[in-house]
């Protein structure tokens, strides 16, 4: 099978993609607008650039009218945002808040989910969500109907449940997160783990 990615449909290429780059971590990402009115959505176009800075890069289409969806929007406007862990107990939630509401309704209250302040951001944290990550808009490029934001990393936060006191080790194994795999409603645990050495230096 070969796809000329330039004699197809923009579904066909994003069918494509999704089903081969997989499994794909998911940012839920928190904004507020210019009225201080709370956004949360999740994405899979997303992943970690970089420790120094940290760095992070978000993936954002536009809404069905062709107009920036509101985390875009308001990570424009406020030049800040918050990533929270989706967890297998939050996954139901999480699909819930990619419903494309009306700007400006807040997602969290319709699911039934908490607002918590943030450390160094104005967004807020989804409380329920184990780890957080506090971001500051570094670019945003709008490519076609894309718009690639980087982000940086100004604090970090993980529930003390999952963190090993005396090594400091961040038990992600009972973090339980998940991630997008393909079709509209694919998604994946991440139980199953395994380990493969790195090899040694000659």
């Amino acid at each position: 099978m070969e796809i000329d990615f330039e004699a197809v449909s923009s579904s066909e290429r994003y069918s494509f993609l999704t089903q081969v780059i997989v499994p794909r971590p998911i940012a839920w990402v928190t904004t507020v607008n210019e009225a201080g009115q709370v956004n949360a959505a999740p994405f899979s176009f997303f992943n970690v650039f970089g420790s120094n800075p940290a760095m992070v890069a978000l993936g954002i289409g536009n809404r069905s009218d062709g107009g920036p969806k509101d985390t875009a929007f308001n990570i424009r406007g406020g030049g800040e945002f918050v990533i929270n862990m989706v967890t297998e107990e939050l996954a139901e939630q999480m699909v819930q808040t990619s419903f494309e509401y009306a700007r400006g309704e807040s997602e969290l209250s319709r699911v039934g989910l908490t607002a918590s302040p943030s450390v160094k951001v104005g967004p807020p944290r989804v409380a329920e969500s184990p780890v957080h990550l506090e971001c500051q808009e570094i670019s945003t490029q709008e490519i076609g109907g894309n718009r690639l934001i980087l982000g940086k990393v100004v604090h970090g936060s993980v529930d003390d449940r999952f963190v090993d006191r005396e090594t400091n080790r961040i038990l992600t194994e009972q973090l339980r997160p998940v991630g997008r795999m393909h079709g509209r409603a694919g998604y994946t645990r991440t139980r199953d783990l395994f380990e493969i050495a790195r090899p040694k230096q000659p």
